[in-house]
């Protein structure tokens, strides 16, 4: 791999690559490899699947040349299974909503947005198709495939009881729904928060993995993006970039909003499908463990759904399979992590707002620091941080910090125990100080000390303003 790498490297640039390193390619099997040279660097990308290749190769083309941003392809060998693309960094979107407030979060949110129509409606326009992988519509066979991909990867591999003939009837009932809508827009398919990449200090949204577009629906890739599972994102925050959507598309076209609203959650509904069973095939089928972790996300998104949407169908077997797969403790117990309480320490500054809640609960406490010494306001101090150790014992001289701590813990703790006994899984707790260097910072790492004594927590520390994210235990 990496000699066909080097060759059409060295044929596209003139030069040899000073270094060629393997890089993540997360659940895919294609293998992606930074390229380092004089100039900079570019990825090297090795996959054996022709059609893909191709697929993907046409589509940058077509986004790049309508203004869409995508990775420029530098050169390619399809013969050779190779091909040469713009290196987008390393940072993704799920990657940065993991360390970043609430409001710096919907701002990326919002960047993304703005582009998807466009992606949709603007590149759509006489998009070609031609060599597109494995579909070219998201019609009712491709929608099937989906089901069956749900029906035969997850819920037979999952082991949850199902009549198949009366399920098949639901399945009917959606696939006509899903289809009542246009479907005439360019359907990403896969647009997760995995798939966007951050570049540059701007953090402009670049697109990856697009190879799987289609003619379809514009309902489907919003519900892609505001129901990735493991992104996790809260139901207020959903609904309000829904709404940010749904405004944007105005822009382009009109639209009935109470009609897009329902055809949208009969979108989230089969993407979940789609999603669960994908996990199912990789995590079940192939035995990668990872993809079963993501599961107990699913259903969490499933559980919204079905306590709170109401579809305008009639679909009773479906619904019950649902149910029998948000109460199953085996699924519900197959995130590792998920199995203790996890609570997850922040620090951060209040300059710069207040943390995303990210779990969904929209709970747990926020603690201001802004009360105790501040280590900040002294000169030999101004450049360290809460863990350097001379500022660690500056504040535990302090009688009110340990007054502060003391405290905490106290609250803190008794959360802990209670959710434990009744199985929460997550528990959030900030620490905020004016610039989120000094005290909370040292707030942050004494917490989770102290907690980390407890062998039913799992504790997650993450410093924003440092960038430092790390668990305990």
């Amino acid at each position: 791999m990496i000699n066909k790498i080097r060759e059409l490297f060295v044929k596209t640039f003139n030069c040899e690559p000073i270094e060629i390193k393997p890089i993540s390619a997360d659940g895919s099997n294609r293998k992606y490899f930074r390229c380092f040279y004089n100039k900079g660097t570019c990825i090297g990308v090795y996959n054996e699947d022709r059609k893909e290749n191709v697929a993907f190769l046409d589509y940058a083309k077509q986004l790049f040349n309508k203004g869409i941003p995508v990775p420029k392809i530098y050169a390619e060998n399809i013969d050779n299974n190779v091909y040469l693309q713009q290196d987008l960094g390393d940072t993704n979107l799920y990657q940065y909503l993991q360390s970043h407030n609430r409001d710096e979060v919907l701002n990326v949110y919002n960047k993304v947005i703005k582009e998807l129509p466009k992606i949709q409606i603007v590149a759509g326009k006489d998009f070609s198709y031609t060599n597109a992988f494995p579909r070219k519509a998201f019609d009712e066979q491709s929608i099937q495939w989906d089901l069956n991909y749900f029906k035969y990867y997850f819920l037979k591999l999952a082991g949850i009881a199902f009549n198949e003939e009366d399920l098949e009837n639901d399945f009917q009932v959606l696939v006509k729904y899903l289809l009542s809508c246009n479907t005439s827009y360019f359907l990403f398919r896969d647009f997760q928060s995995r798939n966007i990449m951050l570049v540059d200090n701007d953090l402009k949204p670049y697109f990856i993995d697009f190879q799987g577009g289609r003619k379809g629906a514009l309902q489907y890739d919003i519900a892609s993006l505001l129901y990735d599972a493991k992104a996790d994102i809260c139901p207020q925050t959903r609904e309000i970039l829904l709404n940010d959507y749904l405004k944007e598309l105005e822009k382009y076209i009109s639209i009935d909003k109470k009609d897009f609203t329902e055809h949208y959650f009969a979108y989230v509904y089969i993407r979940i499908m789609q999603a669960m069973g994908s996990y199912g095939y990789r995590g079940y089928f192939e035995k990668k463990t990872s993809f079963l972790k993501s599961i107990p996300y699913a259903l969490n998104n499933l559980e919204y759904l079905e306590n709170n949407i109401s579809l305008p169908l009639d679909m009773p077997t479906l619904h019950q399979v649902f149910r029998s797969i948000i109460s199953s403790e085996k699924l519900r117990n197959l995130n590792d992590s998920k199995k203790k309480l996890t609570v997850t320490i922040k620090s951060f500054s209040y300059k710069k707002g207040i943390p995303m809640d990210i779990s969904g609960n929209g709970g747990g406490f926020i603690f201001d620091c802004r009360a105790l010494p501040n280590p900040g306001r002294i000169e030999k101090y101004k450049t360290m941080t809460g863990m350097d150790s001379e500022v660690i014992e500056y504040l535990e001289s302090k009688p009110e910090v340990e007054y502060f701590m003391k405290n905490v813990k106290n609250i803190v703790e008794q959360s802990c125990e209670n959710y434990v006994k009744r199985n929460f899984t997550d528990l959030s707790v900030y620490f905020g100080c004016t610039g989120g260097r000094h005290r909370s910072v040292y707030c942050c790492e004494k917490l989770a000390e102290i907690l980390s004594q407890n062998t039913d927590l799992n504790i997650v520390v993450n410093h924003i303003e440092q960038n430092i994210q790390k668990k305990s235990k």
